[in-house]
């Protein structure tokens, strides 16, 4: 996150959630855990709680995030992560797409 964007993020992330609080919900409810698809070692970031930071950065600021997370950690978490939150009736990649 650029050092501008800091001032003001929390109520900014409270915003992301209560405007997306159903999907955010759903998506904990598929793919959190206990849910078949964590069962076989996917999906680990659903259900931690900087899920919502990284949701929130996946809608403001995509490339930024992506380039950033490319640089420190394994991509298939994300991409996994990417893919959860993507509509169910949406072919699945590792683009980028809004939460809603």
């Amino acid at each position: 996150m650029r050092p501008a964007e800091r001032q003001g993020y929390i109520e900014r992330l409270e915003a992301f959630v209560e405007a997306h609080r159903d999907r955010l919900e759903e998506l904990l409810r598929v793919y959190g855990p206990g849910s078949r698809p964590a069962s076989h070692g996917r999906y680990a970031l659903v259900g931690q709680p900087e899920t919502l930071v990284i949701l929130e950065r996946m809608e403001a600021s995509p490339f930024v995030l992506r380039g950033r997370w490319q640089e420190e950690l394994e991509t298939l978490f994300l991409d996994d992560l990417v893919s959860a939150k993507a509509p169910q009736h949406q072919a699945v990649s590792c683009s980028m797409r809004k939460i809603v």
